[in-house]
């Protein structure tokens, strides 16, 4: 139920803020705006304001903005062209068109900044504490445990991981004294380094060196800053999320990252119930990330995508004329089939996932 909730909430206000953002700008340069929806399909309920029929829909992935004269064979009198998207200059309905994205990409700062500004910035405690010893690992056979306290590598004193990760690789692969404190416990373990393969996020080998196999506790700690300072880091953070949200499509079409690991509505529930239970702050943490992959991904120049009307719009401002309606046609055509196969995939993905882990229960 938490998973539901917390999935209907999240995804429910990124479709808000993603449609808000077209909503705004075609309101600002004068566009007539008919509909503005929550959901796609037959209309459950909804409410008509002014010019505007405000609605949620049946099915809830996704919302549009329908705008008036969006369509280029639709009929407007001279006198409706004023509050027509067509003709509206293309930097206008560029505008409009990129506001979107633009919207989920700034509502993940302004989360990121709440985080910052009332929470304070994360860091990880320093340390020599062991958040995990990998399974058939040096330090799992010489008896090192998760939660284990380093207090010292040959009689060299750790307070940080640094401590520990450059103790150990300047091992040379010769046995290392480890003095641990395990409860209330002091023990002293004897490991010898072996030379390992290193990895980075994606699990591209990067180099090689000394390892035990073991990893730093996830414990964070909440330095206070000043409200300029929040804003900073969390525009730094949104930077650093899309360049990682880039990265990480780049590496599915290079085939290191296996397409087995990309999700759909099922595992975005589950992820948002597993935040829920964890707290706000990290609710609020995955609701940013998730802004950030909306944003970046209708960026896309995909057809049916925004990313794939900035290109049209980019074309047209380069000839000076739209493309024709027949090529804008077949590129949507090819545009919504690419996303529905990637739906039904990710939906495979999900239910297999599902399937594996009902088996292994």
């Amino acid at each position: 139920m938490n998973s539901l909730i917390s999935f209907i909430l999240v995804l429910g206000v990124l479709i808000f803020v993603h449609e808000l953002g077209h909503f705004l700008l075609a309101k600002l340069f004068g566009v007539r705006v008919l509909k503005f929806s929550l959901g796609f399909g037959n209309k459950l309920i909804g409410k008509k304001w002014g010019e505007t029929e405000y609605l949620i829909s049946a099915f809830p992935l996704g919302g549009y903005v329908k705008m008036f004269g969006e369509q280029p064979d639709e009929e407007v009198t001279e006198e409706e062209q004023a509050v027509s998207f067509t003709h509206k200059t293309v930097w206008q309905r560029f505008g409009i068109v990129l506001a979107g994205p633009l919207f989920n990409l700034f509502f993940a700062v302004f989360l990121f900044w709440l985080m910052f500004n009332f929470v304070g910035l994360p860091d990880f405690v320093e340390s020599g504490l062991i958040g995990q010893v990998s399974p058939g690992s040096v330090a799992e056979k010489a008896g090192l445990k998760d939660g284990d306290l380093i207090l010292s590598i040959d009689e060299q004193k750790i307070t940080t991981w640094t401590q520990v990760s450059e103790s150990i690789r300047d091992s040379e692969g010769k046995e290392v004294q480890v003095v641990i404190q395990r409860n209330q416990e002091t023990l002293t373990i004897a490991a010898t380094p072996t030379m390992d393969k290193m990895k980075n996020l994606f699990g591209e080998e990067v180099g090689e060196r000394y390892l035990l196999g073991i990893s730093r506790s996830e414990q964070l700690e909440y330095k206070k800053t000043s409200p300029f300072e929040a804003i900073k880091y969390a525009f730094l953070q949104t930077w650093n999320l899309i360049v990682l949200t880039l990265m990480g499509i780049v590496k599915i079409i290079q085939g290191v990252v296996s397409t087995s690991e990309l999700g759909g509505p099922i595992r975005i529930a589950e992820l948002a119930g597993q935040q829920w239970e964890a707290g706000l702050m990290q609710l609020l943490h995955f609701t940013g990330l998730l802004s950030i992959n909306l944003g970046v991904l209708n960026l896309l120049p995909i057809p049916v995508l925004d990313g794939g009307h900035l290109v049209f719009l980019s074309i047209e401002a380069v000839r000076g004329k739209p493309l024709s309606e027949q090529a804008v046609i077949w590129a949507q055509k090819v545009g919504i089939v690419l996303l529905g196969s990637l739906m039904i995939f990710v939906f495979y993905n999900d239910i297999d996932r599902l399937v594996r882990q009902w088996l292994a229960a």
